[in-house]
């Protein structure tokens, strides 16, 4: 006999209906804080980032494919790793399905990682993902954007993530779980905690006008949930996100079985 609680469908109607007043209240804050957003002043980039992509070498306004809003998620993927983030490889699983819609309003999507290019294409191919993915392998852009580190910041200066400086030794004592996420995350990817965390994920948008680029915005940590599909299903599950380890894997590292059956 289940554990949770049980009631009536009268029962269940009204509790439902005092959630709805909270959902409700939950969107209309949100339609503010978008607005918010939408409000932050814009900054003006000079520097002349280059990335490396299948059509060649190109620069930050190339990105833009003749739109004049481009969103670039931060995907974890350096030069050591031997394959993708699982984490971010299933939040980038969604991208295919409205990276098109996205193109025909206006707005350009792409993931950027430090891994050379030949890496990021192979990896592509086996995901069967068709978005566009560029490599920032030369120069700092992914510095800039405070989304990858040096071994001196995790070892000495600390690092400068989510709009905050982490000290040295606090990331060293999260690094050293051996259990903890980054040392789950980082085996899938064949390589150290360390190693790993020397890219981290997060997602920055960007505008053009007059042929000058502007940074909007950036999120990482908690602020990419919004970005991650299963999550919004798995929230509205009857058990939610239930995530008492790293769950997840690449798509096709999961049970074939278990992956058959629920896509027959």
């Amino acid at each position: 006999m289940t554990k949770h609680k049980t009631g009536t469908r009268e029962e269940w109607l009204a509790a439902r209906l005092d959630l709805l007043k909270a959902e409700k209240e939950l969107t209309r804050r949100s339609d503010e804080l978008t607005r918010q957003r939408q409000e932050l002043p814009w900054v003006r980039i000079d520097k002349p980032y280059r990335f490396d992509t299948d059509e060649g070498s190109a620069s930050l306004a190339d990105l833009f494919r003749g739109r004049s809003q481009l969103l670039v998620y931060h995907f974890m993927f350096g030069p050591d790793y031997k394959a993708g983030c699982p984490r971010c490889s299933a939040i980038a699983d969604g991208f295919n399905g409205f990276a098109v819609h996205l193109a025909n309003h206006d707005v350009m999507l792409w993931a950027v990682s430090r891994a050379p290019l030949d890496k990021l294409q192979a990896y592509k191919r086996r995901m069967g993902w068709s978005f566009p993915w560029a490599s920032s392998f030369v120069g700092d852009f992914n510095y800039d954007f405070a989304v990858s580190f040096t071994e001196k910041q995790q070892r000495e200066d600390g690092i400068a993530y989510n709009f905050r400086t982490i000290p040295a030794e606090t990331w060293r004592s999260f690094l050293q779980a051996p259990q903890g996420v980054p040392a789950v995350l980082a085996a899938a990817c064949a390589l150290d905690a360390a190693a790993y965390t020397r890219e981290l994920p997060g997602m920055s948008a960007f505008a053009m006008e007059d042929g000058v680029v502007y940074h909007t915005y950036s999120a990482y940590e908690r602020g990419l949930d919004a970005l991650w599909g299963a999550y919004h299903w798995l929230d509205r599950a009857p058990l939610g996100r239930n995530e008492p380890d790293e769950w997840w894997r690449r798509r096709d590292e999961y049970d074939k079985g278990a992956s058959k059956d629920c896509c027959a």
